[in-house]
């Protein structure tokens, strides 16, 4: 399989299982940085007018990204990492896939939550990349899952 791990961390926890999972692949994570990093206070989803409440209420929302230089040309699978938003991949990841051409590549989401799940970020990331990928289901893994772990997770997809 080649395959690339591309991943967006809000406090550390996803971008410890992206690179495990890069590890456990034998390939390199690379980061999504928003071009203004989110505060504590941009992360409050308690609070309404929030950053990231404001961002996930409004699904055309694509918050500015770093620029990335991505090996695209020699991946088949892109596994695209995030932390859990309202259910759904946070707007960033959404900014990563239409700021790339994926045409012709499996995109494998996988996420990071404590409890919640990976709920229905495959058909939301499918619907904003369109036909020209394929967009999987996807995981949810907990901080500490293994490098063992996420290998036979990764051999278990039909890629």
């Amino acid at each position: 399989m080649n395959a690339l791990v591309v991943f967006f961390s809000a406090s550390g926890v996803t971008a410890k299982v992206a690179q495990k999972l890069a590890d456990a692949l034998g390939t390199q994570a690379y980061e999504i940085k928003p071009q203004k990093p989110y505060t504590s206070a941009d992360l409050d989803w308690r609070d309404k007018l929030s950053r990231s409440s404001v961002e996930m209420n409004d699904e055309s929302c694509r918050p500015a990204i770093e620029a990335m230089e991505l090996p695209l040309a020699d991946a088949d699978t892109v596994f695209v990492g995030f932390p859990v938003w309202w259910y759904r991949e946070p707007s960033v990841i959404d900014t990563f896939l239409d700021t790339f051409d994926l045409k012709g590549k499996t995109i494998v989401p996988f996420a990071t939550s404590g409890s919640s799940s990976i709920g229905d970020s495959g058909k939301h990331m499918q619907s904003v990349v369109g036909k020209g990928a394929t967009v999987l289901e996807g995981k949810r893994f907990a901080a500490g899952v293994s490098e063992n772990e996420l290998a036979k997770w990764a051999k278990t997809l039909d890629i």
